[in-house]
């Protein structure tokens, strides 16, 4: 059994995180600033929902010292502290360099100064910019990109190299990085630079590449969160929810629970069958974010406020990726176990628990005022 230092770890998937190795017999420290726009107040203390096993330590990435102590006596880390929000990355962009990859940078100095015995890193699948396409003949195209020009006369759904029409097809750790916001050039340097240094230090890391989570603990109030979260809060204040574009691009939604399985399978894993190595998880399905937005109308009762489908584009989105998690079960013996139209009941009722303060407007409106929605 190890002991654990979880970074961000009183973060939604944090807590989450900490449950599973809990009940795995492993031991757990958890690191966090416990910043306002995720956590409420900042004097607020932890979340209610961390399990009481766990020992908390407030603090910021960047220091040093601080980490330091938080580092001492743990034999595995697993790195999930960063900020988190394509659009906002847009604007904030000293901020999420600052947070995730100087953060990241300070958490590997620390490791080199007092070694662990596994490294498990949070990425994302937003370094896949667009996902993999097949072309009209079956092959896999990796190139898509939309232009500004189209996006701008409503044309969303991106095309071939000779303007042939395209179908998305589940994308797979082979598809080459294509980094379309600042998140996601963040999240893409978090994952390199704990490869890089692993490999230099001789030292297991695992890199997870999440889809999107959703579960009971997200940041209601917190608009630059999930896209289930942002749907749930405005539901909850009876507002329609708000969708980019047409609301038919396809996204994976997987669970919290399994995501913290994921860490723990990648953590306690043979160190020769996933060192070096990044897997996918998520739930190896797609859904268009409309059918996500009525699916949970319906779940919480609230049919009658359809989405607004706003018929605009937000810099840095993509159209459509949605994960093959063929690497994650072969190799951690990862396999999904909660499906989202049958997680939405639970869901919802830790939504009518907890306080939900609309921020979607507030949201919309920094982004327009920088000329970030079109």
């Amino acid at each position: 059994m190890a002991n654990v230092l979880v970074t961000g770890g009183c973060g939604f998937i944090g807590r989450h995180v900490a449950a599973e190795l809990i009940g795995a017999g492993h031991g757990v420290r958890l690191y966090d600033a416990m910043i306002e726009q995720v956590h409420g107040a900042a004097d607020a203390g932890p979340s209610a929902d961390i399990p009481p096993e766990a020992a908390v330590i407030r603090g910021d990435m960047r220091d040093a010292p601080r980490l330091a102590e938080a580092l001492q006596d743990c034999d595995a880390v697993i790195h999930l502290a960063a900020e988190v929000g394509v659009g906002q990355s847009m604007y904030e962009i000293a901020r999420y360099v600052g947070a995730n990859d100087l953060g990241t940078a300070v958490l590997l100095e620390a490791i080199a100064a007092q070694p662990v015995q596994r490294l498990v890193v949070a990425s994302s699948m937003s370094i896949y910019g667009e996902g993999y396409y097949a072309l009209p003949d079956g092959r896999l195209y990796d190139g898509a990109r939309r232009r500004k020009a189209d996006l701008r006369a409503g044309t969303w759904q991106p095309s071939g190299p000779e303007g042939e029409a395209l179908e998305a097809v589940p994308t797979d750790e082979t598809k080459r990085p294509d980094l379309a916001s600042i998140y996601a050039l963040t999240k893409y340097q978090q994952e390199q630079a704990a490869l890089i240094f692993g490999a230099a230090y001789d030292l297991p890391t695992v890199a997870l590449r999440l889809f999107n989570v959703f579960g009971a603990g997200q940041a209601l109030s917190n608009p630059y969160t999930g896209v289930l979260a942002n749907f749930a809060s405005r539901l909850a204040n009876g507002e329609r929810p708000t969708i980019f574009e047409d609301g038919q691009q396809q996204r994976d939604f997987v669970h919290v629970r399994d995501v913290a399985r994921a860490f723990r399978l990648a953590m306690e894993a043979e160190p020769g069958a996933v060192s070096g190595e990044t897997f996918n998880i998520g739930s190896g399905r797609s859904y268009t974010i409309e059918r996500i937005a009525s699916l949970l109308a319906e779940a919480m009762d609230r049919a009658d406020l359809e989405p607004e489908v706003l018929g605009r584009f937000r810099a840095g989105d993509i159209r459509n990726c949605f994960a093959d998690i063929g690497k994650a079960r072969d190799r951690l013996g990862f396999a999904p176990e909660h499906r989202l139209e049958d997680s939405l009941g639970p869901f919802v009722d830790w939504v009518r628990r907890s306080p939900a303060v609309d921020r979607g407007s507030q949201m919309r409106s920094e982004l327009e005022e920088r000329g970030l929605v079109s």
